[in-house]
């Protein structure tokens, strides 16, 4: 109950007095920041560390020990505009492989599953590899996504997240949907859901302001699950010039 009286009042404080944006002038924003930065595909190569209850996940898709509280793995993720991600998840200490693949929404795995990097590439793929072919038609796009998410669009209101100021989209209380973009940049920041399963999600997208991914990619991203991270991809090696091959999204 503190918890969520605290959050209350330090949206209630970020807000009062400020004048914010209404959710569709914020995704056209977002929509725009993203066209000028003119990416057709993209290459991240970065460590993984699996943590919680991913660890024994991990454990058992790479055919690792789990006997320790987290897991360090390695992880690529390509991806080729529009809405066609992968990330291949491996393992200095064994040969399994294990993959996650998104085309037009339609999710596919190669190896044994893991929940929590399929729930990056979801959110990566819709918030990072989206391109309607307008401003207005992405922004569009992203405003369906959303409120498929349960995320009431239309309501607004101020946070902070990772010492930045960012844009609210959804209820603002603690545990509800919602969309949280870096307010000056224009940025995806997290994305708060819950699944068909009933399981609460968290994907978060911090610092883009590194020598490794520039600003057009993140340099981290974390996935919480009911209030636990469990996993962080942190990236290495970034590319966003070179050609990523069709056939690493085809069966």
């Amino acid at each position: 109950m503190k918890r969520l009286i605290a959050v209350s009042v330090v949206l209630a404080s970020l807000t009062a007095g400020a004048y914010v944006l209404p959710g569709g002038s914020i995704l056209r924003r977002m929509a725009t920041a993203r066209e000028e930065k003119h990416l057709s595909a993209f290459r991240v190569e970065g460590s993984v560390i699996y943590s919680g209850t991913a660890v024994q996940e991990a454990g058992a898709a790479l055919n690792v020990p789990t006997d320790r509280p987290d897991l360090q793995g390695d992880g690529v993720l390509s991806v080729k505009i529009p809405g066609r991600c992968r990330f291949d998840a491996s393992s200095p200490e064994s040969s399994s492989k294990a993959a996650t693949v998104q085309v037009s929404g339609r999710k596919r795995v190669e190896g044994k599953e893991l929940p929590a990097v399929s729930a990056l590439v979801a959110q990566v793929c819709a918030l990072l590899a989206q391109d309607a072919g307008s401003v207005q038609d992405t922004k569009l796009a992203q405003e369906t996504y959303l409120q498929g998410l349960g995320i009431d669009t239309k309501r607004t209101s101020l946070a902070r997240f990772g010492g930045e100021v960012t844009y609210v989209l959804g209820d603002p209380t603690e545990g509800k949907p919602q969309f949280w973009v870096y307010k000056d940049a224009f940025r995806p920041a997290r994305v708060r859901y819950t699944d068909t399963a009933g399981t609460a999600w968290d994907v978060r997208f911090v610092d883009y302001a590194s020598p490794s991914t520039g600003d057009w990619m993140p340099r981290t991203v974390e996935v919480w699950r009911a209030g636990q991270r469990v996993l962080r991809f942190t990236a290495l090696k970034a590319d966003n010039r070179s050609a990523v091959p069709d056939k690493l999204f085809t069966p």
